[in-house]
């Protein structure tokens, strides 16, 4: 072999172990986020977006978060906590709503909505049954993009704070009821059973989430259970859940009838998937129910599914009508407010890193279905087709927007 070409080979052998570059894929570009959490100003909400832990995960990944003055009181978690967390507090609703993503527990009120500026994020719950008209359309004028909270879903297609709130309104519905029956407030029976005693007799009108928890706990506490729905489907996915037979029933009229005025706690645990909760129990099925039993409407959000409901507070719960103890709070959740504001912040802080890591809100509703579940706003166009047709207002499908970006 020629010098020359011995020369070629050994150059060719060394480049061959020459280390290569190699072409890796480009990413987003992480964003800090600014996140605002005002104080809750709704009647009788006492629960917060972020509990402190949340905050300080948030601020050791780089993100400046505004706290106002007290937002967590009412869970007890106070303004020192948060600080040290890491957050800021501020003194002013206004001041909070600088910030380019607010996290709220309740819908924003009409003074709230004075302080929003376009191109921001507003992440809170939406109740979309009960807005009227002209807030949607002032919610529009702001041009901001909206999400509603009990609308986002899971990979499994689960609305987790809807479930979580769920199963807290359920387990304390009984807790409430066991105060009800003991000499506290009524008779002085037990909820549950001991030997030799007869079981409480309790009705449960609703096998979702409520009423799968309500039967938990009140099975947990010995009591005799029954269970109505008028889904086959729930009933049987309730007793698949909880893993023992449970007596269920559809809703009849003259079976519920009888299961109420045997009853000893009735727990109200219907929900509507739009409108108001079916009126199940008429007031004559109440006047024939037991002397001081107990009726907790947790339905009473949506309406209440007893002709006798009406709506009552945290600070006076409870009235009484033939004889018949009524608990009607609405938001029963926010009664056990420090781990409500636990389960909300599970969910809410994995949205703000998701945001984060995709580089803007825009490429995080394009690539989670679940959070593109709960959007009804985006850049102030109405995404929501129930609100559009409802409402009447213009609409448009939040996939061919996403395609115009």
């Amino acid at each position: 072999m020629s010098p020359s070409k011995q020369t070629q080979k050994a150059l060719s052998e060394s480049a061959m172990m020459l280390p290569l570059e190699q072409l890796q894929a480009v990413g987003r570009n992480k964003k800090q986020l600014y996140i605002g959490l005002p104080k809750e100003v709704s009647m009788q909400e006492n629960r917060v977006a972020l509990v402190p832990e949340a905050v300080q995960l948030l601020v050791n990944n780089g993100h400046r978060v505004v706290v106002e003055k007290d937002a967590g009181k009412a869970s007890n978690f106070s303004d020192t906590e948060y600080s040290e967390a890491g957050a800021e507090i501020a003194y002013s609703t206004e001041a909070v709503y600088e910030a380019d993503l607010i996290l709220k527990v309740e819908p924003i009120s009409d003074e709230e909505m004075e302080f929003l500026k376009p191109k921001q994020v507003l992440i809170s719950a939406m109740q979309l049954n009960v807005q009227p008209k002209n807030y949607i359309k002032n919610l529009m004028a702001k041009r901001v993009t909206a999400i509603a909270w009990d609308y986002i879903a899971d990979e499994d297609g689960i609305l987790p704070i809807v479930r979580s709130m769920g199963e807290i309104a359920g387990t304390t519905s009984i807790l409430i009821a066991a105060e009800y029956l003991s000499n506290l407030k009524g008779q002085g029976i037990m909820l549950g059973g001991i030997t030799g005693v007869a079981p409480t007799q309790v009705a449960i009108i609703g096998a979702g989430t409520v009423g799968e928890y309500a039967t938990r706990a009140a099975l947990g506490l010995g009591a005799d259970v029954r269970v109505f729905d008028n889904s086959i489907t729930r009933l049987r996915r309730l007793q698949n859940s909880i893993g023992q037979r449970v007596s269920t029933s559809t809703i009849q009229p003259k079976i519920l009838a009888k299961a109420l005025m045997r009853a000893d706690v009735v727990i109200g645990a219907v929900r509507s998937t739009s409108g108001r909760t079916p009126c199940y129990v008429s007031e004559e099925m109440v006047r024939n129910m037991k002397p001081s039993s107990v009726i907790v409407d947790v339905s009473i959000d949506q309406g209440g599914c007893f002709e006798t409901s009406r709506i009552t507070t945290h600070d006076n719960p409870s009235y009484v009508v033939h004889d018949v103890i009524h608990y009607c709070v609405p938001n029963i959740a926010s009664r056990a407010s420090r781990t409500a504001s636990h389960a909300l912040s599970n969910v809410m802080t994995p949205i703000a890193m998701h945001v984060s890591e995709e580089g803007g809100i825009e490429n995080t509703i394009r690539n989670h279905r679940g959070i593109q579940n709960g959007v009804y706003l985006y850049n102030g166009t109405l995404t929501n087709r129930y609100l559009g047709e409802s409402l009447k207002l213009p609409f448009k499908d939040l996939k061919l927007l996403l395609a115009a970006f």
